[in-house]
C-alpha cells in the first residue's frame, strides 16, 4: 500500500483504496502513528544508540578542556555507534563476545611450536635488517633486540596483521559499555588529543578490540608515557616507523622496571614429587634454593653465580601437563604488557626462538581447557573454602591453579593444578552432599 501526504494539501492519499473522508483520515494517521512508533520506541538497538550520543555528548566538556577543538570532537564523533561485537562489554542479557585467545586456548594450542618457529625464522630476518636500531635501542634502554622482536611478531606479526577496528569507536564503546569504564574513557579522550595534536590522522587510528594501536599496540595513554621519536624526524611515530616503535616498547618496559643484563624466565625440570600448589608469585626463594630443592635447569644449562642470587617464582602454566619455569622481576615486567601468562611465554620464548633454535625441552601435553563459566564455579567454590582471594573471572591463571592444588590435596585428589571435568565434577559432588 501506497502511503504518502501530498505537498500542499491536507488529504491524506491512499492510491489502493482512493479518497476517503476527513474524518476518517485522521482516525486512520492516527492509527498508523501509533503502529508505526511502536518499533521506534521499544527497539533496543535505538535506545541504547540514543544513550551512547547523549555519553558521547557528555565528553566534549573533559576533551575540551585536554585542548581538543569542537571540530575535532565533531569530527571524529559523527555518526559513531557503539561496536556491540567487541569482548569485556556488560550487556544486559547479551551473552558475553569471546575472550581473547590467551584465555581461552590451551598451552599447546597457544603456544604452537610451527607458530612460533615461522614467526623465529622472519623475527631473525628482521633482527639483521634492523639491527643497527636495536643495537642502539638497547644501549638506551637495556632491552635486548630479540625481545623487543618478539613482541613486535605477537602483536601484529611484524605489521602485517592489518588492525580491523576503528579505535576512536571501540574505546567509545568500551567507555560506554565495558567493564572498565572509567579506563576507556579516559583512553577515548587521550585519543581524541592524539588527532587534535597530529599524531595521527582520524583515518589511521585502526585498533585491537581493546583500542590499543601500532606496531606494538599501545594504548593511547601508553603513547603519551613511553612513545619515542628514534628515527629522528620529529614525529612519534608507532604506525609507521618501526625505529619509534620499537625503541617506544623498549621504553615501556624499562619505565616498568626491566633489568637489563637478565633474563626474562628459565625453563627448569621439575622434580618428579613437585607440589605444584606452590607454583605462584606469592612463593618466592633464591634460584640456588629452587635447585636445592631439587629443579635443575633444562638443556643442561648452567646458572652463573649472580643468577643463583636472584630471586624467582614457580610457574606451571599447564599444571603438571607442561615445562615449568622460574621467573624473576623480569618475566613480571613483560606481563605487565600484556596480563597473561601464555602471552609472556609466547613472547619470551619467542624471543629465545630468534636467538636460537632451542624449542622447549618438556614438550606441552594435550590438555582440555574448560569453558569460561565452569572455571568460574571453580573460583567460587575455592574462595568460599578460603582457597582463593582473586577475582573470579572464568580464567585458570597463577592464583587459580595453585588454589586448585591446595584443594586436590585437602580433598585426596590427583595433584596436578588443572582445572579439569573430574575435579569440577568432585566439586559439585560435595556440593550436592551439603
Amino acid at each position: 500500500m501506497d502511503c504518502r501526504v501530498k505537498p500542499g494539501n491536507d488529504e491524506l492519499t491512499f492510491t489502493a483504496f482512493g479518497m476517503i473522508d476527513w474524518t476518517m483520515q485522521i482516525r486512520i494517521a492516527a492509527a498508523l502513528a501509533f503502529i508505526l512508533f511502536l518499533p521506534i520506541a521499544s527497539s533496543p538497538a535505538r535506545a541504547a544508540d540514543a544513550a551512547f550520543q547523549k555519553w558521547l555528548a557528555e565528553q566534549w566538556p573533559a576533551a575540551q578542556s585536554m585542548g581538543v577543538s569542537r571540530s575535532t570532537f565533531d569530527l571524529a564523533t559523527r555518526g559513531l555507534e557503539p561496536d556491540l561485537s567487541l569482548p569485556d562489554l556488560e550487556i544486559p542479557g547479551k551473552p558475553k563476545a569471546p575472550e581473547q585467545a590467551e584465555f581461552i586456548r590451551s598451552p599447546a594450542e597457544y603456544l604452537s611450536d610451527t607458530t612460533i618457529a615461522r614467526l623465529a625464522a622472519q623475527g631473525q630476518k628482521l633482527a639483521q635488517e634492523h639491527r643497527a636500531a636495536l643495537a642502539a635501542i638497547e644501549r638506551q634502554y637495556g632491552v635486548p633486540g630479540n625481545v623487543i622482536i618478539a613482541i613486535w611478531g605477537r602483536e601484529t606479526a611484524y605489521g602485517t596483521y592489518r588492525l580491523p577496528h576503528n579505535a576512536v569507536r571501540v574505546l567509545a564503546t568500551q567507555g560506554y559499555l565495558g567493564r572498565r569504564k572509567d579506563q576507556f574513557r579516559q583512553e577515548f579522550l587521550l585519543a581524541l588529543k592524539m588527532i587534535e595534536e597530529g599524531h595521527v590522522k582520524l583515518a589511521d587510528m585502526k585498533s585491537s578490540w581493546a583500542g590499543a594501536m601500532g606496531h606494538t599496540q599501545f594504548l593511547p595513554s601508553d603513547f603519551y608515557k613511553y612513545a619515542v621519536d628514534f628515527d629522528g624526524d620529529g614525529r612519534r611515530d608507532i604506525w609507521a616507523s618501526v625505529p619509534d616503535a620499537l625503541a617506544s616498547a623498549a621504553k615501556q618496559l624499562l619505565d616498568k622496571g626491566w633489568q637489563p643484563g637478565k633474563r626474562w624466565a628459565h625453563e627448569v625440570r621439575a622434580p618428579r614429587d613437585v607440589d605444584c600448589a606452590i607454583a605462584e608469585p606469592g612463593v618466592r626463594m633464591a634460584i640456588g634454593e629452587w635447585l636445592k630443592r631439587g629443579f635443575a635447569p633444562a638443556h643442561g644449562r648452567k646458572f652463573a653465580r649472580e643468577e643463583l642470587i636472584e630471586e624467582a617464582s614457580l610457574l606451571m602454566p599447564a599444571g603438571t601437563y607442561g615445562p615449568a619455569f622460574l621467573t624473576p622481576k623480569n618475566y613480571f615486567v613483560l606481563k605487565e604488557y600484556n596480563v597473561s601468562d601464555l602471552y609472556v611465554l609466547f613472547v619470551g620464548h619467542l624471543s629465545d626462538r630468534i636467538a636460537g633454535p632451542r624449542p622447549f625441552e618438556r614438550p606441552w601435553d594435550k590438555v582440555t581447557q574448560l569453558q569460561t563459566a565452569e572455571v568460574e564455579v571453580m573460583q567460587r567454590v575455592l574462595a568460599a573454602r578460603g582457597l582463593y582471594r582473586d577475582r573470579i573471572d572464568g580464567r585458570a591463571g597463577m592464583l587459580t591453579r595453585a588454589a586448585l592444588g591446595n584443594y586436590q590435596k585437602t580433598n585426596g585428589l590427583k595433584l596436578d593444578c588443572w582445572p579439569t571435568a573430574a575435579v569440577l565434577g568432585h566439586m559439585r559432588g560435595k556440593a550436592g552432599k551439603n
